[in-house]
């Protein structure tokens, strides 16, 4: 019996790594974005932290010079969260991007099993037309064979 063999098979294992390569990079860029989400949550603590030091600092006896630090610190935190936010923005540019490449790389490996599952049919089909090929000259050479013994 004739054994299948996709002549694509070399490629589609390329498909199949490239991949599972593009899910490696898009769940390092996922861990990336979670990564500097919590960074920014942690400023948003600080910042808390600071805006409630500084409300106590001016409810309590006036210390001018431990408000302005204070007060430095919230604008520093804020600046930093800003920065952070545009970090984020940036991860999840990434991330989106290593989405696309993705599906791209899915959207490839589905079409080459595709085009497999369709050699392999076409495949089947030919070793059908064989068998009854085969099957057809069997009886054709036995019904030959029987007709030439009535004959004698």
């Amino acid at each position: 019996m004739a054994k299948f063999v996709f002549p694509m098979e070399s490629i589609l294992s390329i498909k199949y790594k490239l991949e599972d390569q593009a899910k490696a990079e898009y769940g390092l860029e996922i861990a990336k974005l979670h990564e500097e989400e919590e960074k920014l949550e942690r400023l948003e603590e600080r910042k808390q932290k600071f805006q409630a030091e500084l409300r106590e600092a001016v409810s309590d006896r006036l210390d001018i010079r431990r408000i302005k630090e204070l007060e430095n610190s919230v604008e520093n935190v804020k600046y930093n969260i800003n920065i952070q936010k545009l970090i984020i923005h940036q991860q999840e540019l990434k991330v989106e991007e290593a989405r696309e490449k993705l599906d791209e790389a899915m959207k490839e490996r589905k079409t080459f099993e595709k085009l497999k599952e369709k050699a392999f049919e076409e495949f089947k089909l030919e070793i059908e037309a064989q068998e009854r090929k085969e099957v057809d000259e069997l009886v054709s050479f036995r019904f030959g064979s029987a007709k030439e013994s009535e004959d004698n």
